[in-house]
């Protein structure tokens, strides 16, 4: 399954200024996805985390990782019209600078799930280069309704 920018938008609630998701590649409901992010000189965030080297922060890298987690967490029929949190980062590991230019291939793989919490395993990808790896814990809940 592939899903765009708008699609994604609908699952969930991030928004510009920290929306990091242009599009999903592949996605089976459940078990995996992968998602893209292109990294772009416009971003302000580029230039400000280290001046003059256009390079993306790699606490950003990881919310990006944690937003294609949300989207294959809330892909799952038994999370279906929920919201997703970001629980904890028990392993991550930055191996290599990620620049301007760069497209990112965000891959979430299920590690295991228990009632309203998991595991899942991540990489970021450039060029079939490893950037970053993590595993991030994840906590769903039921979406708050205005009253």
């Amino acid at each position: 399954m592939q899903l765009t920018s708008q699609e994604i938008r609908g699952l969930i609630p991030n928004r510009f200024p920290i929306f990091y998701m242009d599009g999903v590649t592949d996605l089976v409901a459940g078990e995996s996805i992968t998602a893209i992010k292109n990294v772009t000189a416009d971003e302000s965030f580029v230039n400000g985390f280290r001046p003059g080297e256009y390079t993306m922060p790699f606490a950003l890298i990881v919310e990006s990782l944690a937003q294609a987690a949300s989207i294959l967490i809330l892909k799952s029929p038994a999370f279906a019209h929920k919201t997703a949190y970001l629980g904890g980062i028990p392993k991550s590991e930055f191996i290599k600078d990620v620049h301007a230019g760069d497209q990112l291939a965000l891959k979430v793989r299920m590690k295991k799930q228990r009632d309203n919490m998991g595991v899942v395993s991540c990489e970021a990808v450039v060029k079939e280069t490893v950037v970053l790896t993590a595993e991030l814990m994840f906590i769903v809940e039921p979406e708050e309704t205005e009253l």
